[in-house]
């Protein structure tokens, strides 16, 4: 059969593309999702053997007028210019202690350059070196979509007894929404304390965005069954439950997850075991419930590194975390013969969080530094008011 007889009309078939298939085709724009995927000026070519001199010069132009923030999980050529390094609500934190910085970089995703901007003054810009970082997690859940829950849970009449409690991981309108509604953020770290808080607010807790997260505090950590927590899913109508379903529940997990976590199996935990004898798994509570039901060690990105620092010389550990952290951890114990892997044999970064690469870090402290502003994260008052609420209740959690 020939090319040509094989060709098809599409027009006959009357085949018309979506617009999510338009979006990831680069043919559309969202503009209520899509960040930016262009600066307005020409970044320097990441060949550029110059990059890391034109950084620390125009840091150094700027003094004390920036203060850069780096993630954890930021690569180490970006890294290397951090004035402090952390998790996303740690490094908020910082940038409000530094109220003398007029400028805040931050090197994360959107959502902690709000949340950046949301505690810090009005004087101080803070900037997200390319405003296509974002993260895919706080993306599962719109305002108009946690709108609609809300909606459903009114209409199975247990509204009023519901407390919102969000993930730091998500965008200041779900922070907003939480604040507004009664609850409280949580951390990876705090998210136990956030959760009895919240059940002595009301009697079910509504988790946004990371199932996971909620799912493995609600179980490991309080005691829950499994069948105490049912899964929203915006995507379907009432989020695929029943009336009863959600009046039922004493946890309703918002269907969202970490793309880089969530890669992370039962098959990964026992494939480690089986390389590498006596070896200890160390997770985030992110992953999946199974493979933080197998893992010797839980915790957040903060107790990691903290539990990889009081380990005995000679240890062996299986991190399930962003890789370029366990990259990171792995060289600087290598010294104390503290052998350290990431989980699973597939390497995996969080693309998002690397989109922050040394050619936008310079692009933008070169621009601050000549005067000219860009990419700033600003929070809008009204959203920023509740969002603050929300985050100042998670600051009073004892």
């Amino acid at each position: 059969m020939t090319t040509a007889q094989t060709t098809v009309d599409r027009s006959e078939l009357d085949v018309q593309p979506t617009p999510l298939a338009l979006l990831l085709l680069g043919r559309e724009a969202d503009p209520r999702s899509e960040r930016g995927v262009e600066c307005p000026g020409d970044l320097p070519s990441p060949s550029d053997p110059g990059l890391v001199e034109r950084a620390r010069a125009a840091k150094e132009r700027l003094g004390d007028k920036v203060f850069v923030l780096g993630h954890h999980y930021q690569r180490d050529e970006v890294i290397q210019f951090a004035d402090v390094t952390g998790d996303s609500f740690k490094l908020a934190k910082d940038a409000a202690a530094r109220p003398e910085a007029e400028y805040i970089v931050f090197c994360g995703v959107h959502f902690m350059a709000e949340s950046a901007d949301i505690l810090t003054g009005d004087e101080q810009k803070v900037v997200l070196p390319d405003l296509a970082a974002g993260c895919s997690m706080a993306d599962m859940a719109t305002a108009e979509q946690v709108a609609e829950c809300w909606d459903a849970l009114t209409e199975a009449g247990i509204a009023e007894r519901v407390v919102p409690v969000s993930y730091m991981n998500s965008s200041a309108d779900i922070k907003a929404f939480t604040g507004k509604h009664g609850g409280t953020i949580c951390t990876s770290s705090n998210a136990k304390r956030a959760l009895e808080w919240a059940f002595e607010q009301g009697e079910q807790v509504l988790f946004l965005p990371d199932q996971h997260l909620g799912r493995n505090t609600a179980v490991r950590d309080m005691g829950m069954s499994l069948e105490d927590c049912v899964v929203y899913n915006p995507h379907k109508p009432n989020g695929g439950l029943t009336a009863e379903q959600l009046r039922n529940a004493k946890m309703i997990l918002w269907r969202g997850h970490c793309s880089v976590h969530g890669r992370f199996s039962l098959e990964s935990v026992e494939d480690v075991r089986a390389r590498i004898p006596g070896v200890n798994v160390l997770v985030h509570p992110e992953c999946k419930h199974e493979v933080v039901a197998a893992a010797d060690y839980v915790g957040s990105t903060e107790h990691i590194i903290k539990t990889l620092e009081a380990a005995p010389a000679g240890s062996k550990w299986a991190i399930g975390t962003e890789l370029n952290l366990v990259r990171r951890l792995a060289n600087r114990f290598a010294a104390e013969d503290k052998e350290i892997v990431f989980l699973d044999k597939t390497v995996c970064f969080c693309s998002t969080m690397n989109r922050i690469d040394l050619p936008h870090l310079v692009w933008t402290l070169e621009s601050l530094a000549d005067g000219k502003l860009v990419n700033r994260i600003e929070v809008d008052r009204e959203t920023e008011q509740f969002a603050k609420l929300a985050l100042e209740r998670m600051l009073a959690l004892p």
